[in-house]
């Protein structure tokens, strides 16, 4: 990938994709974000105001996209509507964002001859297999429409890869977390919703017992995996684990970030478990440590604590 060259970054204003925009603009990249703003805002890119291209609009907007799309090198994939819940209740309008989204975009990359696309693929894709860790090889189980729409989008880039000699990755990542996850949204991931809790004097809701698990990644290690995925010559066509390695239960997660924030003394409120949402889940990375040099740039209590200093410092932060 060369940084003098247009790189396009899909769903750029959001949680991952702003976090990917400023790590390449840093880079010294040329930078163009597609973002129609139903879940990404303008302020996660307001560092680097003024130092990328941005383009208001949808990804199924053909005129937008083909804008957004002309003279691109590589494309970075992150826009979706990324909810197992939200799915769940409005089925038609995650699959017109993630599958309609994703086919079109793959569609003008063949036809703006873009190199490569990166595609930001979803660890719920496995289901509920009982054998951990999840390994790239095993047949997936999606369990919501979320999964089964990120899913699809998989097996469209495989399509064009293959037909069509568009050079596709695709990262499943497992439960990214960090700066900039919107904690206010109902469908945002537990981590900032622990976060924004315990920060706010307000309970912390587990769905369940407590005793599901869940492999955390923080977002550098996602950035990372990211623009080495856009530069390696291995693993082109290929589904590829990002994660941590690990797995926490939800109860010891909440425990450590009870301790980060000083709110020993706060209790969860144990709700009924929701549709759609795996029991457990760990990533085996070995393929992205061979094809992508890949490595944990921040474990877990790292990147929680960062997350807490980065919530204190953000608007949420009332």
């Amino acid at each position: 990938m060369s940084y003098t060259s247009k790189i396009l970054v899909t769903g750029g204003a959001g949680f991952i994709g702003s976090n990917l925009t400023e790590e390449l603009v840093k880079r010294g990249a040329k930078v163009t974000v597609i973002d129609n703003l139903v879940t990404g805002f303008r302020e996660n890119l307001e560092e680097i105001k003024g130092d990328f291209d941005f383009i208001e609009g949808d990804i199924n907007n053909d005129n937008k996209l083909k804008q957004a799309v002309e003279g691109a090198e590589v494309i970075f994939h992150q826009a979706a509507l990324p909810s197992v819940p939200r799915s769940v209740e409005n089925p038609l309008e995650t699959h017109e964002a993630c599958v309609n989204g994703t086919f079109k975009v793959l569609l003008k990359a063949k036809e703006a001859n873009v190199r490569r696309v990166v595609y930001a693929a979803s660890s719920s894709a496995y289901g509920n297999q009982e054998i951990l860790p999840k390994e790239e090889t095993m047949l997936p189980e999606p369990l919501s429409p979320y999964a089964a729409a990120k899913l699809m989008g998989e097996y469209y880039c495989q399509v064009f890869n293959n037909v069509y000699g568009l050079e596709t990755l695709c990262l499943r990542y497992f439960n990214v977390f960090g700066p900039r996850q919107n904690p206010s949204s109902q469908y945002s991931g537990v981590i900032s919703r622990f976060v924004d809790a315990l920060m706010s004097n307000k309970t912390p809701v587990i769905y369940g017992d407590g005793e599901t698990t869940r492999d955390f990644t923080y977002i550098d290690n996602v950035v990372d995996a990211n623009i080495k995925a856009a530069q390696t010559t291995e693993g082109i066509g290929k589904v590829i684990n990002v994660a941590n390695g690990d797995r926490i239960t939800l109860n010891e997660l909440l425990e450590v970030l009870k301790k980060i924030t000083n709110q020993l003394d706060v209790q969860a409120d144990y709700q009924s478990e929701r549709s759609g949402d795996v029991k457990h889940s760990q990533a085996s990375n070995q393929r992205a440590v061979d094809y992508l040099d890949y490595e944990k740039l921040v474990g877990l209590e790292e990147g929680l604590r960062n997350t807490v200093s980065w919530w204190k410092q953000s608007r949420f932060a009332i």
